[in-house]
């Protein structure tokens, strides 16, 4: 042999060690829950996913452009701190990295949570001046900029969802393959996080049977962009779609919100689920330490004669009069919501103006309720439920006591009826909460409705001066969290109630403080939009309500939710029958529950707005091993019969259904459940309720 082929053996042999030893390596990772992919699956690999990216001389999982330089080409060189903050949020942890410029004073702080109990993290960017002249043009910061890689060759597929725009295809969802080179932007329309064309959740589903669940906290104009790189590789970009702003010396800002839910199992409904109870566990309103569960409210408005619009007529009598109703009748509201037009300047007379052009008069008319909303508020407590009031804030009409008495905090667009409250003014936010907990607390209200029913993008780009472009809408959404964040210190049992328009403002930073218990302005009452809706919206978001306007079947069962709102005429020949209205109280009650657990759709969602499909999914709750099934057979719907695949259940056991309508009870093993089950419905339209339970 001669010598250099010897030595290429010994090469060889070499090489075959080290591929051994890689090859062992690998599988002794494998078995102790470590993979060689850049998708945590544990909570142990998420704090290690931190520590290999958050670390001194290491590029962070984010970017931003400084004096027309790419943070990625100076940001290891600037000086690096590492704090460990205590923090009181139950089963997180929270670390501090800060990156600071010695030479312009600017610090970026990135403020990063992990969990204790999911796989998922989050984290949040601060930008602040240290020094006592202004800092160079801070622009394009992207809160996550990264790369993922999978563990394996195949299909990406992103899941998100439309936004809402008052349509039947609200929350629509949206399943786009990706390839090589392609991108997908998302945003909303305009200033509200989930107008129209997009809400700030999605998923990305990964090859190897693997993915990540994402959301962004920013009640403004968020942008995500998601691209696939090559065969393994996505990436991500997310932050506020238009900043590009110097900070003033001791200025700080912040930017949205990401966070990140890794999940692994062969059905991308792991992730959904798993991310609906980390909503639960971190993401929601608590009251004693518990998820707060939202209520069943009822309505004061009936539908008065012209020229009344929504509460516009109502009176402290009438009011009170239709309280002792609900008592008479024992169809108690564990909520009596009083909406639009209880302030001054509403009533019948149209001289005065409605409800819409009143808002900006935040005291109570005196005409219709001389003292107060209080003996209002006292007749709903003493038959034990709970009073919510309706405010727009950040909308203020021409004329209007605020409009008069301080337009120094208003933000106006030349031609436009409606002013923009600047919650971004510290004055004019202390002024706003100090009224407002005060008639909180005066009145006897106890949840609060906010509503927000135009967009602020214009007027925060036309306050913006040269220079500062996305200031305004930064102070004004910073704001926004200190008002209700004050509220709930200073009630603590208070619940908010976030509309816009509906659903319009739902992301990651308002489902902490609130839930929509009026999702959309869609067609009020239409059971097939209704229907939709909780199908899509289901997905990534476990609390959220609409109305329900008839007793039957089909309308009720359009309506369940996690929260709800009775629309029933209790007075005149419109009333629905009482023992009807008793009856599905109850029958909502019972089926609540099941709204806070496992979520899988049982029909397809792409043509789920149609009039000629049926609709259906289950509601799975594995910790009581029992759950729901709700199928929908519209009126075009040609087929009597589906088969549909649940999901959730355990295969080897043996489960009782009970098909409700029919009052028939059978037995089946969790294998004959998954393989798929017959659900016929013969009328249409037309619904069915299934439940199930696992047999002992």
């Amino acid at each position: 042999m001669k010598p250099t082929n010897y030595f290429s053996f010994i090469h060889f042999r070499q090489r075959i060690y080290v591929l051994s030893f890689l090859f062992i390596f690998g599988i002794y990772r494998k078995a102790n829950g470590q993979t060689n992919t850049d998708i945590p699956q544990n909570v142990t690999e998420v704090k290690q996913w931190i520590d290999q990216h958050f670390a001194k001389g290491k590029i962070p999982p984010f970017s931003f452009v400084y004096d027309g330089i790419k943070s990625d080409e100076f940001i290891r060189n600037w000086q690096f701190r590492v704090e460990k903050p205590t923090t009181s949020a139950p089963n997180s942890e929270e670390t501090i990295f800060t990156y600071s410029d010695p030479e312009s004073g600017l610090a970026v702080k990135c403020a990063v949570t992990c969990f204790t109990d999911f796989p998922a993290l989050e984290w949040v960017l601060n930008f602040s001046n240290k020094s006592g002249k202004n800092t160079p043009v801070i622009q394009k910061a992207a809160v996550i900029d990264y790369s993922f890689m999978a563990e394996t060759d195949g299909n990406f597929i992103l899941h998100h969802n439309r936004g809402s725009d008052a349509q039947r295809n609200d929350f629509q969802p949206i399943d786009e393959k990706m390839k090589i080179g392609k991108e997908i932007y998302m945003t909303p329309v305009g200033g509200r996080s989930s107008d129209n064309t997009a809400i700030p959740f999605f998923n990305i589903e990964m090859p190897g049977q693997q993915g990540i669940v994402a959301a962004v906290g920013w009640t403004g104009k968020w942008y995500a962009n998601v691209m696939q790189s090559d065969a393994k590789t996505i990436s991500l970009k997310s932050g506020m779609e238009k900043m590009e702003l110097t900070l003033n010396p001791s200025e700080e800002i912040r930017t949205p919100k990401i966070c990140l839910l890794f999940w692994q199992g062969a059905d991308r409904m792991v992730g959904h689920n798993q991310f609906r109870q980390f909503i639960l566990a971190h993401h929601s309103r608590k009251i004693n330490g518990k998820y707060a569960e939202y209520p069943l409210s009822g309505s004061f408005d009936y539908g008065d004669p012209e020229p009344c619009g929504e509460y516009n007529c109502l009176t402290e009598e009438f009011a009170i009069a239709l309280v002792k109703r609900y008592e008479q009748f024992k169809i108690l509201p564990e909520v009596f919501w009083l909406d639009a037009g209880w302030y001054t300047g509403c009533g019948w007379d149209k001289a005065k103006g409605g409800w819409w052009q009143n808002v900006g008069n935040w005291t109570v008319d005196k005409e219709r309720f001389p003292r107060g909303l209080k003996p209002v508020s006292d007749a709903v407590h003493a038959t034990g439920a709970k009073f919510m009031v309706w405010f727009e804030p950040e909308r203020v009409s021409p004329g209007s006591m605020i409009d008069r008495e301080h337009p120094e905090w208003l933000i106006k667009l030349k031609g436009n009826e409606n002013y923009l409250f600047d919650l971004g003014n510290q004055e004019a936010l202390k002024w706003l909460t100090n009224l407002i907990g005060d008639l909180i607390q005066n009145e006897g209200i106890d949840n609060y409705r906010q509503d927000f029913n135009f967009d602020p993008l214009p007027y925060w780009e036309a306050n913006d001066k040269p220079g500062r472009i996305g200031i305004s809408e930064i102070r004004h959404i910073e704001g926004l969290y200190a008002f209700w964040d004050a509220l709930l210190t200073r009630f603590p049992n208070l619940l908010i109630d976030n509309c816009a328009s509906g659903g319009r403002r739902l992301d990651l930073e308002t489902t902490s403080r609130s839930s929509p218990l009026w999702r959309t302005d869609y067609q009020y009452g239409e059971p097939n939009g209704y229907q939709c809706h909780t199908y899509g919206l289901n997905f990534y978001l476990p609390i959220h309500g609409t109305a329900i306007y008839k007793t039957d079947n089909y309308t009720l069962r359009s309506g369940l939710g996690a929260t709800a709102v009775m629309n029933w005429e209790v007075t005149g020949k419109a009333s629905e029958p009482i023992p009807a209205m008793q009856k599905r109280i109850q029958e909502y009650k019972n089926l609540r529950p099941f709204y806070y657990a496992d979520y899988y759709p049982l029909t397809e969602s792409r043509n789920n707005t149609g009039d000629n499909v049926w609709l259906a999914y289950q509601m799975n709750r594995p910790s009581q091993k029992d759950g729901i099934i709700v199928a929908f057979r519209r009126g075009g719907a040609y087929a009597e019969s589906i088969v549909v695949k649940l999901s959730g259940v355990e295969e080897t056991a043996t489960y009782e259904l009970f098909f409700e309508d029919y009052g028939l009870h059978i037995q089946k093993t969790g294998h004959d459940m998954m393989e798929g089950i017959e659900l016929t419905i013969p009328q249409k339209p037309a619904s069915l309720l299934v439940s199930y339970h696992k047999l002992i």
